[in-house]
């Protein structure tokens, strides 16, 4: 019980783990455990949109995909360039301490080698949580959002993504609670 109680610690330091590419964006901040909830939610759509898949499976491949960030820390795009992060030894020692660590590990690898339309789903779902991102502070000012997209476009692996995707960029993220009921804007309460 105590591997798994340490376990759930070493989860919640995502929550304190930032996310470092938004620091060359110039704006946004989201921690690990943020960026993995949303990623979770984007994975279970897909997988029920698509309607082929293993629906658990992808929901597995989403939630686990970042924990070894908790060890590593989150590396964006020019970090890598330069750095190696020994991952495969993070998932390796803590899979050594957890019930389901074999399981664990075959998620990690599953999601790494993207070889399952499951792993292609979590991956685009990884993908679309930053496109999310980057609709947000584009719709809040920030010009360099438009040239990171394509980017993130051409790292999409299905055809379901990339069309979400572009629904997402054409979609005004500041909108979705704003009904146009103006009597509720103006007074507060809707009319009876």
């Amino acid at each position: 019980m105590k591997n798994l109680a340490n376990f759930f610690f070493e989860v919640g330091m995502l929550k304190r783990t930032p996310r470092t590419g938004f620091q060359f964006l110039g704006s946004g901040a989201e921690s690990v455990a943020e960026h993995s909830f949303r990623t979770t939610v984007i994975g279970y759509t897909l997988a029920m949109m698509d309607g082929q898949v293993d629906v658990g499976r992808v929901l597995q491949l989403c939630l686990f995909h970042d924990i070894p960030e908790a060890r590593t820390g989150d590396l964006n795009y020019v970090n890598k360039k330069y750095v190696k992060v020994a991952e495969k030894q993070a998932v390796d020692d803590l899979a050594k301490t957890l019930p389901f660590g074999e399981e664990y590990q075959r998620n990690m690898s599953e999601f790494a080698a993207g070889d399952s339309r499951e792993a292609l789903l979590a991956h685009d779902a990884d993908q679309l949580e930053m496109i999310l991102a980057l609709k947000e502070y584009k719709d809040l000012g920030n010009r360099y959002a438009d040239e990171w997209y394509p980017f993130a476009v051409r790292r999409l692996k299905t055809d379901l993504a990339r069309r979400l995707a572009e629904t997402v960029w054409s979609t005004d993220s500041t909108r979705w609670w704003f009904d146009e009921d103006e009597e509720w804007w103006i007074k507060g309460k809707r009319e009876e």
